[in-house]
């Protein structure tokens, strides 16, 4: 079978299919970007999905936090070493449909209807050629199942007083998920400088999905609710989001198109030195509203070519409210964004193709990106494949960034109307043989979008997006899977990255990252998470420590004895300019059924 034909025909194939990188289903091995797909049974133990994407090297969120204590304004994506400001450098799609934040860019994981999952696809490396601005360090795709008819319960309880319902759903032509989480969390300031103000970061989210399934015609609507604490009695924010979405899907033609409408409530304040007092500065309302789509056709011409075009837009509207002791004010605006793309998929031989792509953006109506792909994959041998890409990518300025301001300890961020986009120029080469594969990329963003220092004194940090000058992410990453014998099998991958702007570390990314699975028959496993210290600051002033952690579980019939961070090791998570911390020893025992 020639390399064209297995691209048409891999829904006839036992091989592990993906559709993030080539936005076509295509086998794994026939994909020249770095790829990690995790399965469903990778996902089940996690709370949270952010907490099962930890697994795969390079990706974080903003900060070392997860969703569960987090501010949803940290919960941004990187990927190798691009960092994020808040904002994700990765767009993260649920069936094709986007879950970053409209407003803000940032994504709420607890939206993800985790039981009706399939599997979770990470494009790692820039994709503005097919997913345009937001995809310039990667992708992270959701695919739902499709089952006619199933059941999925899981009910777990644990300790911070944490508990998490989930189901799913399935008959013929209608599928229903839901989710819910509340937890007490856990004191986010280091022991040694709490004060009196310092309480538990608590977290509740209820999730309601309802798809309706026509065969090539499925529409969806969803609910979600969440609220928080922030850490101190004053520190909150809320968010109700309503959704409804639609999909098209035959043979080589695939439309989405939905329409959003969310409320976002958070509050500031100012916390004495000593931390025994703290008095309300911000009081932030954020209505915003989004609505776009998507349509591509996929089409093979002639025994060597396979094309793929299509287009997106998107609508986006927000106005940031704000009261504080002295003033009221609004400020916002209106952000549209639109591509176009085609793809070649070209078979030169049996062994070797290229991908030829090439998408072009506006933005804001006046300013236009283009963003070209070059990739070619050799298969040297059945075991060895060669590949190599060279590409562009960019990102615009979210809303957020450019009219809304924030603050996170006594660090005050300001916004900047007058943001340009940020490009990137990239190449990456990388050899697969037989369960190993190493990549080595260089990555370069000119005008980066960056909190940068304007002063610091002892009761405050002020700071300012602005685009900052370049910044430089050069590393490599290497994964290996192994079957062992007695239904084992042992997992690894590590991540060096060499990142800096104009001479000094990126924030919040760390040179060196390792992650190591073990797991048996799908009843036990264990997971070890390794990142070297990084900074938390532009001026790189304010250290985090290096960290190991190790997470377990067991599963006995329908029961799951989960650990996170089993030996209680400290993660340092941010310096505001206080040590703020990751999530220390967590224990749930879980009741699962599928049927």
């Amino acid at each position: 079978m020639s390399l064209l034909a297995a691209i048409f025909l891999v829904a006839q194939t036992a091989d592990t299919i993906t559709v993030t990188a080539t936005r076509t289903e295509t086998r794994l091995a026939d994909t020249p970007s770095s790829v990690v797909v995790l399965k469903s049974k990778d996902i089940e133990n996690a709370a949270t999905v952010d907490d099962a994407l930890r697994q795969v090297p390079g990706f974080t969120l903003f900060r070392r936090t997860g969703s569960r204590a987090a501010n949803p304004t940290s919960q941004a994506v990187s990927l190798r070493g691009l960092g994020a400001s808040g904002a994700s450098r990765a767009v993260v799609l649920d069936d094709g449909i986007p879950l970053n934040d409209p407003f803000g860019g940032w994504v709420y994981w607890g939206r993800v209807p985790r039981l009706a999952l399939d599997r979770v696809e990470v494009l790692r490396g820039g994709a503005s050629d097919l997913y345009g601005s937001g995809a310039m360090g990667g992708v992270v795709q959701f695919i739902r199942r499709h089952d006619d008819t199933a059941l999925a319960i899981d009910v777990s309880a644990g300790t911070e007083e944490t508990g998490t319902a989930g189901l799913f759903f399935a008959m013929p032509h209608v599928q229903v998920a839901a989710d819910w989480l509340a937890t007490n969390g856990y004191v986010l300031v280091s022991r040694d400088q709490r004060g009196a103000v310092d309480r538990e970061a608590d977290a509740r989210h209820t999730l309601l999905d309802v798809t309706v399934d026509g065969g090539p015609l499925f529409l969806r609507a969803s609910r979600y609710d969440e609220s928080r604490n922030n850490g101190t009695p004053l520190q909150i924010n809320d968010t109700l989001t309503r959704q409804l979405a639609a999909g098209f899907d035959r043979g080589a033609a695939s439309v989405r198109a939905y329409a959003s409408r969310q409320d976002y409530h958070q509050t500031f304040s100012a916390v004495a030195a000593d931390r025994n007092s703290e008095r309300l500065t911000v009081d932030q309302r954020v209505p915003s509203r989004a609505a776009g789509g998507s349509a591509q056709w996929s089409h093979p011409i002639g025994m060597h070519h396979a094309l793929l075009a299509g287009f997106e837009y998107r609508d986006v509207h927000g106005i940031s409210d704000e009261i504080t002791a002295t003033a009221h004010t609004r400020s916002g605006g209106t952000q549209q964004l639109a591509g176009a793309f085609v793809e070649d998929i070209i078979a030169a031989t049996e062994k070797l193709s290229f991908t030829a792509a090439l998408r072009v953006d506006s933005w804001r109506g006046r300013e236009s990106s283009t963003s070209p792909r070059l990739s070619v994959l050799y298969h040297a041998t059945n075991d060895l494949s060669l590949t190599a890409s060279a590409y562009r990518a960019f990102r615009a300025p979210t809303l957020n960034e450019l009219f809304r301001g924030f603050r996170v300890g006594n660090v005050v961020t300001q916004a900047n109307a007058e943001l340009t986009p940020e490009h990137l120029e990239a190449f990456e080469a990388g050899a697969r043989w037989r369960w190993l594969r190493g990549t080595i990329f260089s990555m370069t963003t000119q005008d980066s979008i960056a909190n940068v220092t304007l002063s610091v004194t002892p009761a405050l940090i002020t700071r300012q997006r602005r685009n900052s000058g370049t910044s430089r992410s050069r590393g490599v990453e290497l994964e290996g899977e192994w079957a062992l014998p007695k239904s084992m099998k042992l997992s690894a991958g590590y991540l060096f990255t060499d990142a800096d702007i104009e001479g000094l570390r990126i924030p919040q990314v760390a040179r060196n990252q390792a992650t190591l699975q073990w797991s048996y028959a799908s009843t036990a496993g264990i997971q070890t998470r390794w990142s070297s210290s990084q900074f938390d600051d532009d001026l790189n002033q304010f250290p985090l420590r290096s960290y190991i952690v190790t997470d377990l579980f067991v599963t006995r019939g329908l029961f799951t004895l989960s650990a996170e961070n089993v030996f209680n090791r400290r993660v340092e998570a941010g310096a505001t300019p206080v040590i703020t911390l990751g999530q220390p020893r967590a224990i749930r025992l879980a009741f699962r059924y599928r049927r």
